[in-house]
């Protein structure tokens, strides 16, 4: 005979498996059958949870457009057209939008009429007030 300690005994191993052979094997099955089941669950209670972290991150989220002709000001990081450093220039400017694109990108053009290289997200831009 081979030791066996009580918790194998209410729980079927391998090792008792010969022991609870019918039982295990009924065990097995009904996990199985319900193994699709519980997946699907998990799935639900995700697809759940994104929605509630979602809707957590979009409430605090505070939507900036612009409209062609407005004036903003554009980052000077973003740029580093001028020397930054503690005493540098946060901000430079102002540019006038000429083309407002999809996804908050923005082609610029500064007071005399050049426009710039490349487009700017809106991440990088301040609306100007005068």
């Amino acid at each position: 005979m081979e030791a066996v300690i009580p918790v194998e005994l209410a729980i079927p191993t391998e090792r008792t498996s010969s022991i609870h052979e019918e039982e295990n094997t009924r065990s097995i099955q009904a996990h199985l059958d319900l193994l699709e089941e519980k997946r699907a669950k998990a799935l639900i209670r995700q697809e759940a949870y994104k929605c509630m972290t979602e809707r957590f991150y979009n409430k605090r989220v505070k939507g900036r457009a612009c409209k062609v002709g407005e004036m903003v000001l554009r980052k000077n990081d973003a740029s580093r057209q001028e020397a930054g450093g503690k005493l540098g220039p946060n901000w430079e400017g102002p540019y006038r939008v000429v083309e407002a694109r999809r996804n908050g990108s923005y082609v610029l053009e500064t007071m005399e009429g050049d426009q710039l290289p490349r487009t700017w997200n809106m991440q990088n831009l301040r609306k100007f007030h005068f």
